[in-house]
């Protein structure tokens, strides 16, 4: 029976994505081999606890809600994801994976929708990107860019049109929490007319802290 390291559990609703505002059950896996600069994760790089994978079934069962997403850290640093995804699909939730686009996405489920970052030049990691995950990309999934700067939307706005996102998948830019200011990046992307979904993280809004409880 395949077991992965958690962080924590929870059932909030869903701050970023299409599926913002969503009630969703999180599974955080512990982990994460980058280290970007505005991170908010950073309790999930280390400790957690060791579940089994019914045991992990069983809790996102006793939390009852339709949506699962499965996050981190960087839940696919952990080989037992894969399987953590397949057997949720199975079970009829509708399932998202939150990932930094570091790591191989070829092989998720194609059931899940992957919510993949492209680290900007801000993020201080963006010599960690995987650019072939794009092409792994379907309609069903997204792409985030999260924005510290003006040199980092001119980056992303370039990478949007350089690889076709749109055409590919839906296209999301954040400002980075505290760092970009949020009129700002909406005004760039009315200016130039960009065909991405801004957003903002809700939670934080809502509550002030990354769990969102």
């Amino acid at each position: 029976m395949p077991r992965l390291r958690i962080t924590e559990i929870f059932h909030s609703l869903q701050g970023e994505s299409r599926f913002v505002g969503w009630p969703a059950v999180f599974v955080r896996l512990t982990g994460c081999p980058l280290r970007c600069g505005y991170c908010d994760t950073g309790y999930a790089f280390k400790g957690g606890e060791w579940m089994q994978l019914d045991e992990i079934l069983e809790r996102v069962a006793e939390l009852g809600a339709s949506q699962v997403t499965v996050t981190g850290g960087e839940p696919l640093a952990q080989a037992a994801c894969q399987p953590l995804l397949s057997a949720l699909c199975d079970r009829g939730y509708q399932v998202s994976l939150e990932t930094s686009g570091a790591l191989d996405i070829s092989a998720v489920d194609p059931r899940v929708v992957r919510v993949m970052d492209l680290k900007t030049p801000g993020s201080g990691e963006m010599e960690k990107n995987l650019y072939h995950n794009i092409e792994h990309l379907g309609s069903q999934d997204q792409v985030k860019f999260v924005i510290c700067d003006e040199a980092d939307y001119r980056w992303a706005r370039g990478l949007l049109e350089q690889w076709s996102l749109n055409d590919r998948c839906e296209v999301l830019f954040s400002p980075a929490q505290g760092i970009q200011n949020a009129t700002e990046l909406a005004e760039w992307v009315l200016r130039d007319r960009l065909p991405v979904r801004f957003q903002i993280q809700l939670h934080k809004y809502l509550w002030g802290d990354v769990a969102g409880r």
